[in-house]
């Protein structure tokens, strides 16, 4: 969904696959209960308290920036979903995961619980909700499975075998409070290469933070 233009009040939503499955029904299921809003288009650097003209113009060069169409791919919009914080909130929530990347050598497994710092009040704590984790590659892994929240949705999610190809890469994405990977045990993936390489994306499910850490799958020579 977004803006056609920010003179005129009028909005472009387009619907997920998903989506048009379930309205093509036409029995009254479908229903729009929830929805996001984000920020991808705003580059908020581009706010300018020293304008000429006065603080009525402090922002005309973000209220001037084009805005995206609205299309279906999760992996190229929406990544700053705006999220509602507790009044007086004075820090943003950032993502702690205790690690700045993740290097495993073939069948070797680990896992991963994130801690949001600066949120509800807490030093660090976990999301009620849970976290979003997607992986650029998932074909380094032979497992990539979240435990912790059990809604339908994340149920759906987590069960699901389907991945989403980008480009040449297939990511996956599950939900979950504790992410468990095991590295892949395929050498002919590796071909001439000694090492693989991915990233993993990380996302508050209640404060909108997110986080970015390279992936590295070491091949084992014997």
């Amino acid at each position: 969904m977004g803006y056609l233009n920010n003179q005129v009040v009028t909005i472009d939503a387009i619907l997920t696959k998903k989506g048009r499955e379930l309205l093509a029904k036409g029995d009254g299921t479908f229903k729009i209960t929830q929805f996001a809003l984000s920020d991808d288009e705003i580059d908020y650097t581009l706010y300018n308290i020293t304008h000429p003209s006065g603080s009525a113009y402090y922002g005309e060069a973000i209220e001037n920036m084009p805005l995206l169409e609205a299309f279906p791919d999760e992996t190229q919009i929406m990544k700053y979903k705006l999220a509602t914080l507790p009044r007086g909130t004075a820090k943003m929530p950032i993502i702690s995961l205790g690690l700045e990347s993740v290097v495993l050598k073939q069948t070797a497994a680990t896992q991963i619980t994130p801690q949001t710092l600066n949120y509800l009040d807490n030093n660090r704590t976990s999301e009620p909700s849970g976290y979003v984790f997607t992986i650029s590659d998932v074909r380094l892994m032979s497992a990539f499975t979240a435990t912790g929240i059990d809604t339908p949705a994340a149920q759906a999610l987590n069960t699901s075998t389907s991945t989403v190809t980008n480009g040449t890469n297939v990511s996956k994405t599950v939900i979950g409070t504790t992410l468990s990977l095991r590295a892949t045990g395929v050498n002919t993936l590796f071909g001439s290469q000694t090492s693989l390489y991915a990233t993993l994306n990380v996302i508050g499910r209640d404060s909108g933070a997110r986080i970015q850490v390279p992936i590295v799958v070491n091949k084992t020579t014997t």
